[in-house]
């Protein structure tokens, strides 16, 4: 048995996991449909506490009223923060599962600096957590651009990371403005231009197509409100966008998109992947350093911008796309896009485990001798601790109350065809998603715990019986 460090990816994954088109599903079920873990899950939340409709859904409080447009509600279509203990048990979900949470947030830029240190203090348990804070600021379809300015909502933003600094240092913030133009400036640049210094990360939401008329009029050849570009285009907008950026923060700072896919409703489901695949193929065949992420939008989608389309006749079973398919085999375990293992000094038990996040954090790696491919493999674990397992490429999931992990989803699809050693890689994610106050300097952003014994492994290469 050896330590293990997990390091940052070349170019790390997100996904998108509910929205205003969509309900959150649980990570278990996306663990098991995708095969591993994300960097971060992107959860989509609103905050206008102070208006008459709050703190209902806005598009549920105004089920009876003629609405023709996505954004044509008093306050953003997003689930509201704070509401029905969310997003705080979702963003419990993600973090045991080994993930990070980018938290996007559109709030009124009218609160006050005391609810906004107040949200800050919210946000302290949930480790290295992402947020983005009042997100496509340039456009003109959100609330906070509806209600305010554009010099008062990059002002907004400087005002709430710099309490977010004060109150919750673990938060890593998100400015999600526009694009350079071909002027070399910035959209709408002296309203954000304090925003990039102010920022740790920044983000474009790019779309090569997207029904953005959505559910209101229908994608059709002369009809329906909707938007096809190249691949080539979007990457140019990066690309401008991010020199611009470097220049008027005066430092280089990682480039995410935040919201990405091409739209099914414009190029059809079977067609839908293959820019999906090409954008990030740009990235890696040209070792692009500075472009950090790429975040789908989204797992289950009411429309056709999901891995996943949401059955009308009911909510919570999804309908698998070919997007899916070519999202897992042809991104999602390409190593330019995967958190790197390295292998360190010889370990024994106790063993100590510590989370930082998921581009940072201590484990264990165990070489386990296999005959060939097994008929059961399973893993028990009689201690009540959380962990993350990956084994032949594909990760599972323990929970404290669980003991037993059943592991031969492994070789289902990558069957050994011979003897061969395969590596157990486990880590030990917060055991309730949140960091506790340990007493240590730095619970903020690390989460420790101590696995007691190796877990005991049942391999076996025939099955008891055999039918006639």
């Amino acid at each position: 048995m050896k330590k293990l460090h997990m390091g940052p990816a070349h170019c790390a994954l997100f996904l998108g996991d509910g929205s205003e088109r969509a309900e959150y599903v649980n990570q278990d079920y996306i663990l098991h449909k995708l095969g591993r873990p994300h960097r971060a899950v992107n959860i989509m939340y609103t905050y206008y506490p102070h208006d008459a409709e709050w703190p209902a859904r806005i598009s549920e409080a105004w089920k009876d009223k003629n609405v023709t447009f996505a954004w044509d509600y008093p306050y953003d279509d997003y689930f509201p923060y704070g509401a029905n203990g969310q997003p705080f048990g979702q963003m419990q979900d993600i973090r045991r599962h080994g993930q990070d949470v980018l938290l996007t947030l559109t709030l009124d830029c009218g609160l006050s600096d005391d609810e906004l240190r107040d949200l800050a203090r919210q946000m302290r348990p949930y480790g290295r957590m992402l947020l983005r804070i009042n997100h496509e600021c340039c456009g003109d379809w959100f609330q906070h651009n509806k209600r305010y300015t554009y010099e008062q909502v990059g002002a907004f933003f400087v005002r709430f990371s710099g309490i977010l600094r004060e109150e919750a240092p673990n938060v890593k913030i998100i400015f999600c403005g526009g694009w350079c133009l071909e002027d070399g400036h910035m959209e709408k640049e002296e309203a954000f231009r304090d925003c990039y210094a102010a920022s740790d990360l920044w983000s474009g939401d790019g779309y090569p197509a997207l029904h953005y008329g959505w559910p209101y009029d229908i994608a059709e050849a002369g009809g329906g409100r909707y938007k096809a570009d190249s691949i080539a285009m979007l990457v140019e907008q990066f690309e401008r966008t991010h020199r611009r950026a470097v220049e008027l923060a005066g430092e280089e700072k990682p480039v995410i998109t935040a919201e990405f896919n091409t739209d099914g409703d414009v190029t059809g489901p079977l067609a839908q992947g293959d820019s999906v695949v090409r954008f990030a193929r740009h990235w890696r065949d040209n070792r692009v350093e500075w472009f950090k992420a790429i975040s789908l939008y989204q797992f289950r989608d009411r429309g056709r911008l999901g891995l996943e389309c949401e059955d009308p006749n009911n909510p919570a079973v999804g309908i698998e796309q070919p997007l899916l398919k070519a999202y897992r085999d042809e991104v999602l375990f390409d190593p330019w896009f995967m958190p790197e293992m390295t292998e360190g000094e010889e370990a024994a038990f106790p063993a100590k485990l510590r989370w930082g996040d998921a581009e940072d954090a201590d484990g264990l790696a165990m070489d386990i001798a296999f005959e060939g491919s097994p008929v059961f493999c399973e893993m028990t674990v009689e201690q009540d601790i959380g962990l993350m397992v990956e084994l032949n490429g594909r990760w599972f999931y323990k929970a404290p109350g669980t003991k037993t992990v059943d592991l031969m989803s492994a070789f289902f699809d990558k069957p050994l065809d011979g003897p061969k050693t395969l590596t157990l890689r486990l880590f030990a994610p917060p055991a309730d998603g949140t960091n506790p106050d340990d007493g240590s300097e730095d619970y903020l952003t690390n989460y420790r715990a101590t696995l007691n014994e190796p877990p005991k492994m049942r391999i076996r290469y025939e099955a008891p019986g055999v039918v006639g």
